[in-house]
């Protein structure tokens, strides 16, 4: 058996006060992640010359900045921990030469936040699902996700013409068949140009 992971996508039609709450989490995940990236960037530019150094560094995490910015506490801080996830992935792959320096998020970005799946904080209720934060958000599920796949994490966008969108990932396992080779069927030439028909079996 072999984990596998699978993403539903689906609209979601949230009321006036959740809808303000998600756009309010949008900035606050962009607030945090800029945050990051600029204490960071002023470390690296002192330190970039010894790599081994910066990545000792302990780097502030969000919640760190909640005691300053109180209104961080109004959001998913599961959305914001990921804010700092991401930001870890994109200078990993800037210090492996994959990817170039991280760039600072604006609101012409991708609008969008990510949360986790924590104590049944997330689930599928009846045409509804209840999200942190938001409680039960209407969503026009047109296809069922099936119930041995379990849900991982929970994504969140909003497009430029103002419609909601949920990326829902899951989990669930996939027996892996292995395919066996009965039989292996050659020619055998001789050096005076005969050729017999050979079969091996792999049994």
């Amino acid at each position: 058996m072999a984990k596998q992971n699978k993403a539903y996508k689906f609209r979601v039609y949230p009321t006036d006060e959740q809808a303000l709450v998600i756009r309010k989490t949008f900035g606050c995940v962009r607030f945090v992640y800029n945050k990051m990236l600029a204490e960071r960037k002023e470390t690296y530019e002192s330190l970039k010359t010894d790599k081994e150094a910066w990545k000792k560094v302990k780097h502030p995490t969000p919640a760190n900045y909640k005691k300053e910015y109180q209104w961080l506490k109004e959001v998913d801080s599961l959305a914001l921990a990921n804010a700092q996830l991401n930001l870890d992935k994109a200078y990993k792959a800037f210090f492996k030469g994959n990817a170039k320096f991280p760039k600072f998020k604006s609101k012409r970005h991708k609008q969008s936040y990510t949360t986790n799946v924590v104590n049944r904080n997330i689930q599928l209720l009846d045409g509804h699902i209840k999200l942190p934060k938001l409680k039960m958000v209407k969503i026009k599920q047109h296809r069922a996700i099936p119930s041995e796949y379990n849900i991982k994490s929970c994504t969140l966008s909003m497009t430029s013409s103002g419609k909601y969108y949920i990326s829902i990932l899951t989990e669930y396992e996939k027996e892996i068949k292995r395919k066996e080779i009965e039989k292996v069927v050659g020619l055998d030439f001789s050096m005076d140009g005969e050729c017999s028909l050979l079969s091996y079996s792999t049994n």
